[in-house]
């Protein structure tokens, strides 16, 4: 029996077979967007993508109320604007590596801290202000339901990172010419994948907390150990125990600021110095980086289904 064929004013009222849960429907959710009665008319196995897609598209109308993708297109849009306008009127086919090689370096701050900010209140969020238990309620999977959360703030975050940067992009080829296009698409692109897979650890750090400030400082340490802290850790353990170089291919497979870094800065001509040059001799192929990278958006996902499948709601 599906949640339409139930009587709608003694559904709040009936417990269900499990002895706790609810199939009621919010006012609330319904007032987000959510379309409750399409999700439990259909049921079943069939329309387990369709669900998924249903969820993604809540979850994008909700981040774009937020002004999530807003704020991406503001922060991405003054980030590249500004790096490109300091090369300024210097800016021209000999600079663009220079300028590229800026966004990779600088980036690497800013990419992961929009996206763990974007991704850390999914689960969690939703659980604290009951629209989770209603979603569980009907009949979505949980992988449904994490995919879903995960799908629509990243087409929110990524989509608002593609204005942003286009922004700079648009300054770039008027400095540079057309010809600039091409790698500064790759560089926008890269940053993209990199967004998507600090997304995922946001998602996977708000699937396993239990409040969203607790979420909010798992992704803040995320934050600081993979821009800050990893570097540092890899590169001085190799020094001080004459680790074998491999040991620093594993380190910059271990973390997707590194990826996103060393996928930008192997595109252009110039030659990046300190942990960036280490980094960028590693020998690992672009195709090797953008498997590690994708590994980064598939397991944290996955590790978030696992989480919130233990999780009591």
């Amino acid at each position: 029996m599906t949640a339409d064929d139930e009587d709608p004013e003694g559904a709040s009222d009936r417990p269900a077979t499990d002895g706790g849960a609810t199939a009621a429907q919010s006012p609330k959710f319904a007032a987000d967007g959510a379309t409750p009665t399409g999700f439990a008319a259909r049921g079943g196995v069939r329309s387990a993508l369709r669900g998924t897609v249903e969820v993604a598209a809540r979850e994008y109308r909700i981040a774009v109320r937020r002004r999530w993708a807003v704020g991406a297109a503001a922060v991405f849009a003054l980030f590249s604007v500004a790096l490109v306008a300091l090369g300024g009127s210097a800016v021209g086919p000999a600079r663009v590596g220079a300028v590229l090689a800026s966004f990779a370096q600088v980036g690497v701050y800013v990419v992961p801290l929009v996206a763990l900010a974007a991704g850390y209140d999914a689960i969690v969020g939703a659980d604290e202000s009951g629209t989770l238990e209603i979603l569980l309620a009907l009949p979505l999977s949980t992988p449904s339901v994490v995919v879903g959360k995960y799908a629509g703030r990243a087409a929110a975050v990524g989509g608002g990172m593609l204005l942003g940067l286009a922004v700079g992009g648009a300054l770039l080829v008027r400095y540079a010419g057309i010809g600039v296009l091409g790698a500064y698409a790759w560089v926008a692109l890269t940053a993209v994948a990199a967004a998507l897979a600090f997304l995922g650890v946001g998602v996977l750090a708000s699937a396993l907390a239990s409040e969203k400030t607790r979420a909010l400082g798992a992704a803040l340490a995320a934050w600081v150990w993979f821009v800050l802290v990893h570097d540092l850790v890899a590169l001085g353990a190799v020094a001080a125990f004459d680790l074998p170089q491999w040991v620093v291919s594993v380190a910059v497979l271990a973390n997707p600021a590194d990826l996103f870094r060393v996928l930008v800065l192997r595109t252009v001509s110039t030659t990046a110095g300190g942990i960036a040059g280490v980094l960028t001799g590693t020998g690992l192929s672009r195709g090797v980086l953008l498997a590690a990278l994708a590994a980064w958006v598939v397991l944290p996902v996955a590790g978030a289904v696992r989480a919130l499948a233990r999780r009591s709601v």
